[in-house]
């Protein structure tokens, strides 16, 4: 396996969690085999600081910005060009979209064809093209059982990654608001959701448990769904996501039913009705993911310009469609690599006249 470390601090949280993983193995275990009892067995596994926002020193990123704005408002990044853009736009977040990175990488659907190595990989580039913010990562279902999230968990750390979803849904998975979705026990997940959070330890890393249950039953969906996402919060996460309400009374009912921090998410064309960032802070949501609103752009802008260019056979006339060469050299800081390259020639040729 592949990990590669940004700083001393994340090698020292991961020995920590390795080392308190590993001590909790040699325990015994009174745990009684039953849903209740397997409830309580997680009750101590749970970070309530992290949960239910109680003061502490191991606070995230995440935590911090939403103490300070209130709600924090995510665009989605699907490659470092769209993370540039995104931190240079002003956002004091990011999050990369299962959806959009299979699209984008891909060229394929969101249909369980991502495989985490990939994420993890594009984590690492995104990350490093908007160092200033921190970015959340899909992490869709962990990659298998339990001992395959801590892996993923561990490498989206390694990546840079400041936090990721983690879903609930049978693989292979699909997107939250197509038809066709199944998802597993809840107890299974739970089990998941603790096995996350022991790979975390006390690392800056944002756990969002994401429930897909209000899609499996028409009349029990959104009441499972608000129940596993309680049950997610007891077992470790620091957020809950009850994916594709599918109106205003959801939405607010899951405002009002859910423990601790909420996400939303606005998928233009999905199945939630759209709303500001603000109008659902007043509903009780404190991370709200536009994960798509930049793919979709890209994708619409790209298909004009290529209709145009194939029909013209030229740009000549559609130069205000595109960014210009200075700009766009601008926005990716061509300039500082030049002053960077001026720089060490001047060194290089100071070593040269001392010679």
């Amino acid at each position: 396996m592949r990990v590669l470390f940004h700083s001393a601090i994340q090698i020292a949280h991961l020995q920590m969690s390795i080392s308190s993983m590993a001590m909790r193995s040699l325990l015994p275990s009174a745990m009684p085999d039953t849903a209740a009892g397997r409830r309580a067995h997680f009750k101590p596994m749970v970070v309530g600081r992290r949960s239910f926002g109680v003061a502490s020193a191991s606070k995230t990123r995440i935590h911090h910005l939403i103490e300070e704005e209130g709600v924090v408002l995510m665009p989605g990044c699907y490659d470092a060009l769209s993370a540039a853009i995104v931190q240079r736009s002003g956002f004091s977040a990011g999050f990369i979209s299962g959806y959009a990175l299979s699209a984008s990488l891909l060229g394929k659907p969101d249909f369980g064809l991502l495989t985490p190595p990939e994420m993890a990989d594009t984590a690492r580039l995104v990350c490093a093209a908007a160092s200033q913010i921190p970015i959340i990562a899909d992490a869709d279902t962990g990659g298998g059982n339990a001992l395959n999230v801590q892996r993923t968990i561990l490498d989206l750390i390694a990546a840079g990654a400041a936090g990721c979803f983690l879903e609930d849904q049978v693989w292979p998975k699909k997107c939250g608001h197509m038809r066709g979705k199944q998802v597993i026990p809840a107890e299974e997940h739970a089990t998941k959701i603790a096995s996350a959070r022991d790979a975390i330890g006390d690392a800056d890393f944002f756990l969002v448990a994401r429930t897909d249950a209000r899609a499996t039953s028409a009349k029990a969906g959104l009441a499972d769904a608000i129940s596993r996402a309680n049950l997610y919060m007891e077992a470790g996460a620091d957020a809950c996501f009850v994916e594709a309400p599918r109106n205003d009374y959801e939405l607010q009912e899951i405002g009002r039913k859910t423990k601790g921090y909420r996400v939303c998410n606005m998928l233009e064309g999905g199945v939630t009705p759209l709303h500001t960032a603000q109008e659902l802070k007043e509903m009780g949501y404190h991370v709200v993911v536009h994960p798509l609103t930049t793919l979709y752009a890209s994708a619409h802008a790209l298909s004009h310009i290529l209709k145009l260019l194939k029909e013209a056979g030229s740009t000549r006339d559609q130069l205000n469609k595109l960014a210009t060469f200075e700009e766009f050299n601008k926005l990716i800081g061509l300039e500082s690599y030049f002053e960077l390259e001026s720089r060490y020639s001047t060194f290089k040729r100071s070593i040269d006249a001392n010679a």
